[in-house]
């Protein structure tokens, strides 16, 4: 159960305390989000945290260079308990105000990625999509078919159909901004990773 003040998150650096009031709390920088922190390798749209009975979780956005860890361990959605050290890119943050123990309740959708096997060239495309979020701290705008046409010198056609057929590996409904959601989910699942903006983003082969 949440105490009476309810869940809370604590910056580290500054001490200011945030009261996660709302069922979905966004994490950022700057203006447009409920909590902000101001550091450079946080990301403009980073992560949410959500309430869901008396639990409270954290979902890194995906399209965030830096990540989102707890107790220093990379996450993509986890189940928060008091006291856990949940930093966002290097800014650090305590979660209070919990008294779960013990493991996550199973009816809360924890979703599994599996990772299907994907041909070469769609590791090229789905490096041209994500490339944008790679590079930058910003939540930024996946590449177009055209921008992934001229960077693989191929046909835009020919992306489509790449496309096409990382939607259904990945299943990824039909809707608007199908492209972002499937960069979202590579990102998010560890298919590609960040690195160093001086290194080439790579296909993670672990495993």
């Amino acid at each position: 159960m949440l105490t009476s003040t309810g869940p809370s998150l604590t910056h580290e650096d500054t001490g200011k305390t945030f009261v996660l009031k709302r069922d979905v709390t966004t994490v950022g920088r700057g203006d447009g989000v409920d909590i902000s922190l101001e550091d450079p390798s946080v990301s403009r749209l980073h992560a949410e945290l959500v309430r869901r009975g008396g639990f409270v979780y954290v979902s890194d956005l995906g399209l965030s260079t830096n990540g989102t860890r707890v107790n220093g361990r990379p996450v993509g959605r986890r189940v928060l308990l008091d006291n856990d050290v949940v930093s966002f890119g290097a800014a650090r943050t305590r979660v209070g105000g919990l008294t779960v123990q013990g493991q996550a309740d199973p009816t809360i959708p924890m979703r599994r990625i599996t990772v299907p096997d994907l041909t070469r060239r769609e590791c090229e495309v789905l490096h041209a999509l994500c490339r944008p979020a790679l590079l930058q701290d910003a939540f930024v705008a996946p590449a177009t078919a055209k921008d992934i046409a001229e960077e693989l010198v191929v046909t835009e056609a020919a992306v489509k159909q790449h496309l096409l057929r990382l939607y259904g590996k990945f299943r990824i409904p039909e809707g608007v901004n199908r492209r972002a959601r499937l960069a979202n989910e590579v990102v998010s699942s560890g298919v590609i990773r960040p690195l160093p903006p001086d290194l080439e983003p790579g296909l993670d082969r672990a495993g």
